[in-house]
């Protein structure tokens, strides 16, 4: 997790008590101890005796100069970074918007171009050699889109919970598992469609964006611009009838798999036609406006 992406900055004592829920200290004289019986609960709290010690160093960096006598009071610390499944149910609890979330306040950037002042985040990118380490725009890139949730940005992942397909042997959504059509393994436990809430919901609280069922959308589907430079798509109608009105599925479906359809990705698209139904694909829905109040349905 990126902590530093999901610092929290003018959050009520409410939302903080609300948060430390689930922390339990410890009440232990021997520290060492304590963390290493109970390694298994990140939710417990270790307490720090307070006492004087020496802050900074004379020796290194000069924002660390000088070196100085400090005390502190003891304090109850976790023993953990906060995890984002831990940050996911505070915001669930509070509706808190981290810095990244949020536009920046064009009064702060006056010269900026205020197309460019959307929410991001700074994200480290790897240099092809070495750079000038007196430039770190060699090295960080701000990206529209990148948050606690997306540390990477948007289209960080190859799925929407990350680069394994299944961590640690967890089926994170209803496909195709075996060879398509004539072998379905059944790896996720379902044979055809599964209940809504079969898998785990996504760090906004959905369930089944990837799966079960394709999804229609209300935008019409256009072949990409310099498609015909690229090897044809698996599942794109050619046949005459493809000249009726399509519109973009997304997220796949119970019958995708990797030798045939590879679609469970957000970053997949689909076209299919408007006059057409298939036990594979349903609908949600979408409302436009404030939390305030609801402007347009989709």
């Amino acid at each position: 997790m990126s902590v530093h992406k999901a610092r929290a900055q003018n959050v009520d004592d409410a939302s903080i008590e609300r948060f430390a829920e689930n922390r339990r200290p410890l009440r232990s004289g021997d520290v060492k101890a304590s963390v290493a019986s109970d390694k298994s609960n990140p939710g417990s709290m270790i307490w720090i005796p307070g006492g004087s010690f020496l802050m900074g160093s004379n020796e290194f960096y000069r924002e660390e100069r000088p070196a100085h006598q400090e005390t502190v009071q003891g304090f109850w610390i976790d023993p953990y970074p906060v995890t984002n499944g831990e940050f996911g149910k505070f915001v669930g609890a509070t509706g808190y918007v981290t810095t990244c979330e949020r536009p920046p306040d064009p009064a702060m950037y006056p010269d900026a171009d205020p197309s460019l002042l959307v929410p991001g985040s700074s994200v480290f990118r790897k240099p092809r050699g070495p750079v000038d380490l007196r430039d770190n725009r060699a090295w960080w890139e701000y990206v529209p889109g990148a948050d606690w949730r997306h540390p990477e940005g948007p289209d960080g992942a190859t799925y929407a919970w990350g680069e394994a397909f299944a961590p640690e042997g967890r089926a994170m959504a209803n496909t195709w598992q075996g060879r398509f059509p004539w072998e379905n393994l059944k790896l996720d436990g379902y044979e055809g469609t599964s209940p809504v809430d079969a898998f785990p919901a996504n760090g906004y609280g959905l369930y089944d964006m990837i799966g079960n069922v394709w999804e229609w959308t209300a935008t019409s589907f256009t072949t990409p611009p310099r498609a015909e430079n690229f090897k044809k798509s698996c599942c794109v109608p050619s046949e005459p009838g493809s000249r009726i009105a399509r519109r973009v599925v997304k997220g796949g479906s119970h019958l995708c798999a990797p030798n045939y359809c590879l679609r469970y990705r957000p970053a997949a698209r689909q076209g299919e036609a408007v006059d057409t139904s298939a036990c594979h694909i349903g609908f949600r829905c979408v409302v436009h406006g404030s939390k305030a109040g609801v402007a347009q349905a989709v």
